[in-house]
């Protein structure tokens, strides 16, 4: 995570601020809205919440992705271009609660896509075509998905892998003020 966080805080020269719940915010983008963010890191969770997000879920967090949330509780990347999930602790609109991951909940128990099998554990979503990614929990591969199919269309043979590769891979697709170089281009990982 230490070269992940060192590349998302490349953009730190637009501005960066870090929340009283520890949430921090890295690149301010006035060009997409008024305080509007390329990216966030929110605090990781304790055991504790862990524990009570896999009741909730009805089922167990594979590990990678559990060492991962108790580092950063989700990221959002390039003003959720790319979202890995978190646990969403509140619904409250206010100024101070509005930075928070989507929630982990949604695409695991109630908008699963189809064909979805107990071992596909949702992890994060592309803007772009709202397609999913998801954890294999008997492979431990990293797989993309519609959102209305869990047929694959792409794999990473690890969460960290696939972690470090598209946030490269989406650097390159924005400049160094966090604009896309091309709106036309999808930002969605090419088809393998």
């Amino acid at each position: 995570m230490e070269n992940i966080f060192k590349i998302l805080k490349s953009y730190s020269s637009l501005g960066e601020e870090t929340l009283k719940d520890g949430t921090i915010l890295i690149g301010k983008a006035p060009h997409i809205a008024p305080m509007a963010w390329l990216h966030k890191i929110y605090p990781g969770l304790s055991t504790a919440e862990i524990g009570t997000l896999e009741k909730e879920l009805g089922a167990k967090i594979p590990v990678v992705f559990k060492d991962f949330l108790q580092i950063t509780n989700g990221l959002s990347v390039f003003n959720t271009t790319l979202c890995i999930y978190g646990l969403r602790k509140n619904y409250i609109r206010t100024i101070e609660n509005v930075w928070q991951p989507f929630d982990i909940k949604t695409p695991n128990l109630y908008e699963r896509p189809k064909g979805s099998k107990e071992n596909c554990f949702f992890i994060g979503s592309y803007f772009w075509d709202g397609s999913k990614l998801y954890i294999d929990t008997i492979d431990n591969k990293v797989y993309r998905c519609s959102n209305n199919s869990s047929k694959p269309i792409n794999m990473w043979n690890s969460f960290p892998d696939m972690l470090k590769v598209e946030i490269k891979r989406l650097c390159k697709l924005f400049d160094k003020d966090g604009k896309a170089i091309d709106g036309r281009i999808a930002t969605t990982p090419p088809k393998n």
